[in-house]
């Protein structure tokens, strides 16, 4: 069993480092961050949230500029006025996660599945083209002074 250290102020580092848009005040609103795993297989780049009771139609998925942008939100309940509550945990919410992509990926290839709470978002990386290496011969000339 792994031992992992407290770090107390982990909550908020993690608030500053994946969500690009803080600023904005959509993050202010009552929202909740499902967990997302971000994995490498192959050739692809793979993100999976936890987002369970949501339809996909709920889902909004964008890349732009190397972010992954992932946002959705429930739809309203009306409040039934009958009955009386001891507990009410169970209520519209929205949710939005901005990730900064590892990798430059092919957007026009990108899919997304979703199965019982979890959506899947499938990302092809692109081919990365390696720099030639071009060695500059260097000819004999007459030297200048510098002033």
């Amino acid at each position: 069993m792994a031992i992992i250290p407290w770090k107390p102020l982990s909550d908020l580092d993690r608030f500053f480092e994946e969500d690009d848009n803080w600023l904005f005040p959509v993050v202010f609103k009552e929202t909740a961050l499902p967990p997302l795993n971000l994995y490498e297989e192959g050739d692809k780049l793979i993100a999976e949230l936890s987002v369970p009771g949501m339809n996909p139609e709920q889902i909004n998925i964008n890349i732009e500029n190397g972010l992954l942008k992932v946002s959705g939100e429930t739809e309203k309940r009306e409040e039934e006025k009958k009955k009386n509550y001891w507990r009410q945990e169970v209520k519209q919410q929205s949710f939005q996660r901005v990730i900064r992509l590892p990798a430059t990926i092919e957007e026009d290839k990108v899919e997304a599945t979703y199965d019982k709470g979890v959506l899947k978002i499938v990302m092809p990386k692109k081919a990365t083209i390696k720099a030639k290496e071009k060695k500059i011969a260097i000819k004999p000339g007459k030297a200048t002074k510098v002033k």
